[in-house]
Protein backbone atom coordinates (compact mmCIF):
# COMPACT_ATOMS: atom_id res chain seq x y z
CA UNK A 1 0.00 0.00 0.00
CA UNK A 2 3.00 2.47 0.58
CA UNK A 3 4.47 1.91 -2.67
CA UNK A 4 0.82 2.75 -4.00
CA UNK A 5 0.48 5.82 -1.66
CA UNK A 6 4.17 6.98 -3.24
CA UNK A 7 3.00 6.63 -7.09
CA UNK A 8 0.22 9.06 -6.11
CA UNK A 9 2.34 11.33 -4.23
CA UNK A 10 5.17 11.30 -7.37
CA UNK A 11 1.62 11.78 -9.90
CA UNK A 12 0.42 14.59 -7.80
CA UNK A 13 3.98 16.46 -7.52
CA UNK A 14 4.69 16.28 -11.14
CA UNK A 15 1.30 16.88 -12.85
CA UNK A 16 0.50 20.57 -14.32
CA UNK A 17 -2.18 21.81 -11.52
CA UNK A 18 -3.63 24.37 -13.84
CA UNK A 19 -4.54 21.27 -16.47
CA UNK A 20 -5.75 19.26 -13.40
CA UNK A 21 -8.14 21.90 -12.07
CA UNK A 22 -9.26 22.96 -15.14
CA UNK A 23 -10.45 19.55 -16.04
CA UNK A 24 -12.36 19.19 -12.75
CA UNK A 25 -14.36 22.05 -13.34
CA UNK A 26 -14.87 20.55 -16.84
CA UNK A 27 -15.93 16.73 -15.66
CA UNK A 28 -18.36 19.00 -13.33
CA UNK A 29 -19.57 20.94 -15.86
CA UNK A 30 -20.13 17.66 -17.89
CA UNK A 31 -21.33 15.80 -15.31
CA UNK A 32 -24.30 18.70 -14.48
CA UNK A 33 -25.38 18.71 -17.80
CA UNK A 34 -25.67 15.36 -17.29
CA UNK A 35 -27.75 15.00 -14.57
CA UNK A 36 -29.54 18.16 -14.81
CA UNK A 37 -30.48 18.36 -18.87
CA UNK A 38 -30.89 14.13 -18.60
CA UNK A 39 -28.11 13.93 -21.54
CA UNK A 40 -27.93 10.42 -20.79
CA UNK A 41 -31.86 9.50 -21.09
CA UNK A 42 -31.24 11.38 -24.62
CA UNK A 43 -29.33 10.04 -26.11
CA UNK A 44 -30.10 6.59 -24.81
CA UNK A 45 -33.60 7.15 -26.75
CA UNK A 46 -32.18 7.62 -29.84
CA UNK A 47 -31.87 4.68 -32.73
CA UNK A 48 -28.46 3.55 -33.04
CA UNK A 49 -26.65 5.81 -35.49
CA UNK A 50 -27.50 8.79 -33.58
CA UNK A 51 -26.44 7.37 -30.19
CA UNK A 52 -23.28 6.05 -31.66
CA UNK A 53 -22.56 9.76 -32.94
CA UNK A 54 -23.82 11.19 -29.62
CA UNK A 55 -21.55 9.36 -27.62
CA UNK A 56 -18.67 8.89 -30.07
CA UNK A 57 -18.30 13.39 -29.75
CA UNK A 58 -18.96 13.05 -25.78
CA UNK A 59 -16.24 10.66 -25.44
CA UNK A 60 -14.11 12.49 -27.86
CA UNK A 61 -14.42 15.78 -25.97
CA UNK A 62 -13.50 14.13 -22.87
CA UNK A 63 -10.73 12.21 -24.08
CA UNK A 64 -9.48 15.22 -25.77
CA UNK A 65 -10.18 18.31 -23.24
CA UNK A 66 -6.91 17.69 -20.91
CA UNK A 67 -4.64 16.65 -24.26
CA UNK A 68 -5.76 19.58 -25.47
CA UNK A 69 -5.17 21.88 -22.46
CA UNK A 70 -2.13 20.30 -21.79
CA UNK A 71 -0.71 21.46 -25.22
CA UNK A 72 -2.26 24.76 -25.24
CA UNK A 73 -0.86 25.81 -21.63
CA UNK A 74 2.63 23.69 -21.70
CA UNK A 75 3.30 23.57 -25.54
CA UNK A 76 3.38 19.74 -25.39
CA UNK A 77 3.79 18.63 -28.88
CA UNK A 78 0.70 15.58 -28.88
CA UNK A 79 -1.02 16.77 -31.97
CA UNK A 80 1.87 16.39 -34.26
CA UNK A 81 2.09 12.52 -33.82
CA UNK A 82 -0.39 10.93 -36.26
CA UNK A 83 -0.37 8.01 -34.55
CA UNK A 84 -1.49 9.93 -31.38
CA UNK A 85 -4.21 11.63 -34.04
CA UNK A 86 -5.30 8.74 -34.98
CA UNK A 87 -6.26 6.87 -31.68
CA UNK A 88 -7.59 9.93 -30.44
CA UNK A 89 -10.27 9.27 -32.67
CA UNK A 90 -10.31 5.34 -32.31
CA UNK A 91 -10.91 5.01 -28.71
CA UNK A 92 -14.45 6.78 -28.57
CA UNK A 93 -15.11 4.99 -31.62
CA UNK A 94 -14.57 2.01 -30.37
CA UNK A 95 -16.25 2.50 -27.08
CA UNK A 96 -19.09 4.33 -28.70
CA UNK A 97 -20.17 1.22 -29.99
CA UNK A 98 -19.78 -0.93 -27.25
CA UNK A 99 -22.20 1.60 -25.31
CA UNK A 100 -24.83 2.50 -28.15
CA UNK A 101 -24.91 -1.29 -30.09
CA UNK A 102 -27.66 -3.45 -28.92
CA UNK A 103 -29.44 -6.25 -30.42
CA UNK A 104 -31.64 -9.45 -29.92
CA UNK A 105 -30.99 -12.47 -30.59
CA UNK A 106 -33.60 -16.02 -30.72
CA UNK A 107 -32.15 -18.32 -27.67
CA UNK A 108 -35.34 -19.51 -26.52
CA UNK A 109 -39.03 -19.79 -27.88
CA UNK A 110 -39.98 -18.52 -23.97
CA UNK A 111 -39.88 -14.95 -23.86
CA UNK A 112 -38.03 -14.81 -20.36
CA UNK A 113 -35.85 -17.25 -21.15
CA UNK A 114 -34.57 -15.64 -23.95
CA UNK A 115 -34.56 -12.21 -22.04
CA UNK A 116 -32.59 -13.74 -19.74
CA UNK A 117 -29.91 -15.33 -22.38
CA UNK A 118 -29.88 -12.08 -24.17
CA UNK A 119 -28.39 -10.81 -20.87
CA UNK A 120 -26.25 -13.32 -19.98
CA UNK A 121 -24.67 -13.18 -23.33
CA UNK A 122 -23.97 -9.21 -24.21
CA UNK A 123 -21.25 -8.50 -21.88
CA UNK A 124 -18.51 -11.52 -22.55
CA UNK A 125 -19.71 -11.20 -26.40
CA UNK A 126 -18.92 -7.13 -26.16
CA UNK A 127 -16.15 -8.27 -24.28
CA UNK A 128 -14.26 -10.56 -26.98
CA UNK A 129 -15.63 -7.62 -29.72
CA UNK A 130 -13.73 -5.11 -27.90
CA UNK A 131 -10.08 -7.51 -27.36
CA UNK A 132 -9.96 -8.22 -31.17
CA UNK A 133 -10.61 -4.70 -31.71
CA UNK A 134 -7.90 -3.83 -28.91
CA UNK A 135 -5.71 -6.50 -30.89
CA UNK A 136 -5.72 -5.06 -33.90
CA UNK A 137 -4.83 -1.36 -33.10
CA UNK A 138 -1.83 -3.07 -30.76
CA UNK A 139 -0.43 -5.25 -33.72
CA UNK A 140 -0.92 -1.65 -35.94
CA UNK A 141 0.59 0.77 -33.71
CA UNK A 142 2.26 -0.90 -30.07
CA UNK A 143 3.36 -4.66 -30.64
CA UNK A 144 6.33 -3.96 -29.14
CA UNK A 145 5.19 -3.73 -25.58
CA UNK A 146 3.08 -6.53 -24.03
CA UNK A 147 -0.43 -6.41 -24.82
CA UNK A 148 -2.31 -3.45 -23.03
CA UNK A 149 -1.03 -4.46 -19.43
CA UNK A 150 -1.37 -7.83 -18.88
CA UNK A 151 1.99 -8.04 -17.27
CA UNK A 152 1.78 -10.73 -14.50
CA UNK A 153 5.52 -10.23 -13.33
CA UNK A 154 6.02 -9.29 -9.08
CA UNK A 155 2.18 -8.42 -9.13
CA UNK A 156 1.41 -7.76 -5.52
CA UNK A 157 -2.16 -8.40 -4.88
CA UNK A 158 -2.31 -7.69 -1.14
CA UNK A 159 -2.23 -3.72 -1.72
CA UNK A 160 -5.36 -4.15 -3.74
CA UNK A 161 -7.15 -5.96 -0.98
CA UNK A 162 -6.36 -3.64 1.25
CA UNK A 163 -7.96 -0.81 -1.01
CA UNK A 164 -10.64 -3.49 -0.89
CA UNK A 165 -11.20 -3.23 2.48
CA UNK A 166 -11.62 0.94 2.43
CA UNK A 167 -14.28 0.42 0.25
CA UNK A 168 -16.49 -1.69 2.43
CA UNK A 169 -18.26 1.12 4.53
CA UNK A 170 -18.40 3.39 1.50
CA UNK A 171 -20.63 1.00 -0.30
CA UNK A 172 -22.36 -0.10 3.04
CA UNK A 173 -23.13 3.82 3.43
CA UNK A 174 -23.65 3.74 -0.94
CA UNK A 175 -26.30 0.96 -0.06
CA UNK A 176 -28.94 2.47 1.83
CA UNK A 177 -29.21 5.31 -1.10
CA UNK A 178 -32.14 5.13 -3.00
CA UNK A 179 -30.90 5.86 -6.45
CA UNK A 180 -27.85 3.24 -5.59
CA UNK A 181 -31.56 0.72 -4.84
CA UNK A 182 -32.48 1.38 -7.79
CA UNK A 183 -29.80 0.88 -9.68
CA UNK A 184 -27.90 -2.61 -7.84
CA UNK A 185 -28.05 -5.21 -8.11
CA UNK A 186 -28.08 -5.70 -11.14
CA UNK A 187 -29.30 -9.16 -10.00
CA UNK A 188 -32.97 -7.70 -10.45
CA UNK A 189 -33.04 -6.83 -13.87
CA UNK A 190 -33.53 -10.88 -14.34
CA UNK A 191 -36.10 -11.15 -11.88
CA UNK A 192 -38.55 -12.13 -13.81
CA UNK A 193 -37.17 -15.40 -14.24
CA UNK A 194 -38.74 -17.81 -11.71
CA UNK A 195 -35.66 -19.18 -10.18
CA UNK A 196 -36.64 -21.52 -7.69
CA UNK A 197 -35.04 -25.54 -7.84
CA UNK A 198 -32.33 -26.32 -10.10
CA UNK A 199 -32.42 -22.66 -11.27
CA UNK A 200 -30.31 -20.70 -9.12
CA UNK A 201 -27.50 -21.47 -10.88
CA UNK A 202 -28.80 -18.20 -12.80
CA UNK A 203 -27.88 -15.87 -10.78
CA UNK A 204 -24.14 -17.48 -10.81
CA UNK A 205 -23.81 -16.98 -14.29
CA UNK A 206 -25.70 -13.60 -14.75
CA UNK A 207 -22.98 -12.25 -12.16
CA UNK A 208 -19.98 -13.88 -13.96
CA UNK A 209 -21.10 -12.43 -16.92
CA UNK A 210 -21.79 -9.11 -15.32
CA UNK A 211 -18.13 -9.38 -13.96
CA UNK A 212 -16.23 -10.29 -17.22
CA UNK A 213 -17.56 -6.63 -17.98
CA UNK A 214 -15.13 -5.29 -16.49
CA UNK A 215 -12.29 -7.04 -17.94
CA UNK A 216 -12.87 -5.23 -21.08
CA UNK A 217 -12.82 -2.07 -19.04
CA UNK A 218 -9.80 -2.44 -17.38
CA UNK A 219 -7.99 -3.35 -21.00
CA UNK A 220 -9.60 -0.62 -22.46
CA UNK A 221 -9.66 2.51 -19.62
CA UNK A 222 -6.03 1.65 -18.07
CA UNK A 223 -4.28 -0.89 -20.62
CA UNK A 224 -5.19 0.97 -23.96
CA UNK A 225 -6.30 4.01 -22.77
CA UNK A 226 -2.67 4.35 -20.51
CA UNK A 227 -0.24 2.50 -21.85
CA UNK A 228 -0.82 3.01 -25.93
CA UNK A 229 -0.58 6.82 -25.51
CA UNK A 230 2.06 6.36 -22.87
CA UNK A 231 4.72 6.97 -25.06
CA UNK A 232 4.01 10.67 -26.60
CA UNK A 233 2.68 11.91 -23.23
CA UNK A 234 4.02 10.03 -20.42
CA UNK A 235 2.06 10.65 -16.80
CA UNK A 236 -0.12 13.29 -18.83
CA UNK A 237 -2.02 10.26 -20.34
CA UNK A 238 -3.96 9.47 -17.00
CA UNK A 239 -5.94 12.27 -16.60
CA UNK A 240 -7.81 11.70 -20.16
CA UNK A 241 -8.29 8.13 -19.34
CA UNK A 242 -10.24 9.21 -16.72
CA UNK A 243 -12.07 12.14 -17.97
CA UNK A 244 -12.90 9.76 -20.48
CA UNK A 245 -13.81 7.17 -17.74
CA UNK A 246 -15.95 9.34 -16.04
CA UNK A 247 -18.69 10.09 -19.03
CA UNK A 248 -18.98 6.35 -19.38
CA UNK A 249 -20.79 6.41 -15.83
CA UNK A 250 -23.44 9.20 -16.94
CA UNK A 251 -26.33 6.06 -16.40
CA UNK A 252 -25.16 5.66 -13.41
CA UNK A 253 -26.22 6.91 -9.22
CA UNK A 254 -24.28 10.54 -8.99
CA UNK A 255 -22.35 9.66 -6.66
CA UNK A 256 -21.13 6.48 -8.46
CA UNK A 257 -20.20 9.31 -11.23
CA UNK A 258 -18.03 11.53 -9.22
CA UNK A 259 -16.39 9.07 -7.58
CA UNK A 260 -15.46 7.03 -11.05
CA UNK A 261 -13.21 10.24 -11.87
CA UNK A 262 -11.02 10.10 -8.93
CA UNK A 263 -11.17 5.70 -8.86
CA UNK A 264 -10.07 6.50 -12.71
CA UNK A 265 -7.33 8.96 -11.69
CA UNK A 266 -5.77 6.25 -9.08
CA UNK A 267 -5.74 3.23 -11.00
CA UNK A 268 -4.72 5.21 -14.13
CA UNK A 269 -1.65 5.74 -11.98
CA UNK A 270 -0.98 2.36 -10.58
CA UNK A 271 -1.42 1.23 -14.11
CA UNK A 272 1.35 3.98 -15.77
CA UNK A 273 3.82 2.93 -12.83
CA UNK A 274 2.90 -0.94 -12.79
CA UNK A 275 2.79 -1.68 -16.48
CA UNK A 276 -0.01 -3.99 -15.29
CA UNK A 277 -4.00 -3.94 -15.50
CA UNK A 278 -4.40 -6.68 -12.84
CA UNK A 279 -4.28 -4.61 -9.68
CA UNK A 280 -6.84 -2.60 -10.87
CA UNK A 281 -8.91 -5.43 -12.55
CA UNK A 282 -9.01 -6.73 -8.91
CA UNK A 283 -9.91 -3.72 -7.61
CA UNK A 284 -12.89 -3.31 -9.76
CA UNK A 285 -14.30 -6.46 -10.05
CA UNK A 286 -14.27 -6.41 -5.80
CA UNK A 287 -15.84 -3.13 -5.99
CA UNK A 288 -18.47 -3.90 -8.61
CA UNK A 289 -19.34 -7.35 -6.48
CA UNK A 290 -19.92 -5.77 -3.27
CA UNK A 291 -22.00 -3.40 -4.75
CA UNK A 292 -24.29 -5.97 -5.90
CA UNK A 293 -24.06 -7.49 -2.35
CA UNK A 294 -25.00 -3.95 -1.09
CA UNK A 295 -27.88 -3.51 -2.91
CA UNK A 296 -29.03 -7.33 -2.45
CA UNK A 297 -28.62 -6.64 1.73
CA UNK A 298 -29.88 -2.96 1.06
CA UNK A 299 -33.43 -4.14 -0.27
CA UNK A 300 -33.30 -7.19 2.17
CA UNK A 301 -33.52 -4.51 4.85
CA UNK A 302 -35.80 -2.42 3.39
CA UNK A 303 -38.85 -5.28 3.28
Amino acid sequence: MKEILKYLLDYWQTIDRRVLWLSCIFITAAIFINYYFGLNKTLSAFTFPFQYTGWFLVFLIAISFAYVTNSLLSGNTYFRHRSFNILLFVAPAIFAWKISYNTNFNFSATVDENTYWNNVFYWPAKLIIIILALLIVWRLFDKDQKFYGLEIKQFDAKPYFVMLLIMIPVIAAASTQTDFLNMYPKLHNIAFLNLQGNKGWYKILYELSYGSDFIGIELFFRGFLVLAFVKWAGKDAILPMALFYCTIHFGKPLGECISSFFGGLILGVVTYNTRSIFGGLMVHLGIAWMMELGGYLGHLSRM
